[in-house]
């Protein structure tokens, strides 16, 4: 079984990839992750906030106590020229490029156009063989209308887009008021491939201390519906990769994100629930189910299920939601068929 695909123009030995997680924190999971099949790897987030905070304190230490005494200012270097940043975090880049022979991919997570032109770019020295933007924006100025913040998006992939020359996905929310025109917007922007979906972590109130935190929760089979929904639309009418993530827990998850035109699915909470190991898992029962369907190869089975090579069409739009509601039985929660 031929299991190779292509994502952002890069030949994957198999369409299985770990995505952004703690995982990738450590070398030896990376090595793990290749050695139990892994097409590529995602790296952990480098986030905007990190770059502002640190930024931020370096400002507070090389200028604190200039104010007293204005002579102290030329013993400090000008900050433009320091190199500010997570420096471990491309170092980590750099060993784990060392470790493995599969494609490392960076990933940058934030919400607006700045320190993600440099960092992208210093991913791109440190060895990463793509870029993933992990635009993770949750607007809520009443007045901020929704054409700014698609122009924000766009924004965002063409100052990476100019400052590297290695590929570029962009990770989004399903939640604009057009996803089809969004993608396609991004499509012509330059993205290299479109990664869909960003999973929002909604806050928690803790009612002892009765204050906001953060509430993680991890990701279940049926939150797949919606990227399989949406690749399926798009497929075809893009010329970027698509990646499935989101709710991809056993090996048909892995097929029909397939079938209906992902050239990747990504691994998340799988892994973090069952270990590495499972892609091994994951990998044996994709070679079975081709064999049993006479499947030779992964690139054979993609998009033959998406809504351009599919007999019915509105499957993928309302005609599936009016049917879905008119043959459900509440007697047993099931979906039962006419006669």
């Amino acid at each position: 079984m031929n299991l190779t695909t292509t994502y952002l123009g890069l030949e994957l030995k198999s369409p299985l990839v770990p995505s952004a997680s703690p995982l990738s924190r450590e070398i030896d999971n990376i090595k793990s992750m290749e050695d139990a099949g892994a097409g590529a790897v995602v790296m952990h987030s480098l986030f905007e906030e990190q770059l502002t905070l640190e930024k931020s304190q370096l400002h507070h230490h090389l200028s604190y106590g200039t104010e007293s005494f204005p002579e102290a200012l030329t013993y400090f270097p000008d900050i433009t020229n320091f190199r500010v940043g997570p420096e471990e975090y491309l170092d980590h880049i750099q060993k784990a490029k060392e470790t493995v022979d599969i494609p490392i991919i960076g990933s940058l997570n934030g919400c607006s156009v700045g320190g993600w032109t440099k960092y992208g770019k210093l991913m791109q020295e440190a060895g990463v063989s793509a870029l993933e933007l992990n635009i993770y924006d949750v607007p809520t100025d009443p007045d901020l209308i929704s054409a700014e913040i698609e122009q924000n998006y766009i924004d965002i992939l063409t100052s990476v887009k100019a400052a590297v020359t290695i590929p570029v996905a962009v990770k989004l929310s399903p939640y604009f008021t057009n996803m089809a025109n969004m993608a396609k917007g991004l499509d012509l922007a330059g993205a290299d491939g479109l990664v869909l979906f960003n999973r929002f972590y909604q806050p928690d109130i803790n009612l002892e201390i009765l204050e906001v935190e953060p509430n993680v929760l991890l990701s279940t089979p049926q939150a797949m519906r919606l990227p399989l929904r949406w690749i399926a639309i798009l497929y075809g009418h893009i010329h970027g990769s698509l990646a499935a993530t989101s709710g991809i827990h056993n090996a048909p998850d892995v097929i029909k994100m397939l079938m209906v035109g992902a050239n990747i699915t990504m691994l998340c909470s799988v892994l973090l629930q069952r270990g590495i190991t499972y892609i091994q898992c994951l990998e044996k029962d994709l070679r079975e189910w081709m064999e049993i369907h006479e499947y030779e190869s992964v690139q054979q089975m993609q998009g033959s299920m998406s809504q351009l090579n599919c007999p019915h069409p509105s499957a993928f739009e309302r005609a599936q939601y009016m049917k879905a509601l008119q043959t459900y039985n509440p007697d047993s929660g099931r979906v039962y068929t006419k006669s």
